[in-house]
């Protein structure tokens, strides 16, 4: 892991509220509003795409913890922008505080955790477990 990952480093990601993420389209609700697992994952692009700019080739994170509270619902059409802050490096783990935020205010905030992997090793050791099965 290179040493200009540090803590305060910050990351942005935005996206528009359409039919394809939705609560009706995640099965997560029956409204067309923002869904909850649509946001979440908005977070976590913004903590991936922040920790990946700085990890080597070969490396990337995966999440491993989210505890996030959704608080404003977002109706079709209204932008949603996702941010990600680096709060914490403890080995490989990353801790990050996310927030999101529609065009009217704060939507949802939370703590997000990501481990740093090496691409090759997790892919094998996750289809060592198909292999397993047969």
């Amino acid at each position: 892991m290179t040493t200009e990952l540090k803590p305060g480093l910050t990351r942005e990601v935005e996206t528009i509220v359409d039919e394809t993420n939705t609560a009706i389209a995640y099965g997560s609700g029956g409204v067309n509003v923002f869904a909850t697992p649509a946001m979440i994952g908005l977070m976590e692009k913004a903590a991936l795409e922040l920790a990946d700019s700085y990890l080597p080739e070969g490396q990337t994170t995966v999440g491993t913890l989210v505890n996030i509270k959704h608080t404003a619902a977002t109706p079709l059409g209204l932008g949603v922008k996702a941010k990600a802050e680096l709060m914490e490096i403890d080995g490989k783990r990353l801790v990050f505080r996310v927030e999101a935020f529609d065009e009217s205010g704060p939507i949802g905030a939370g703590v997000h955790e990501r481990f740093v992997i090496v691409k090759d090793k997790f892919i094998q050791k996750a289809e060592s477990k198909a292999k397993a099965k047969e």
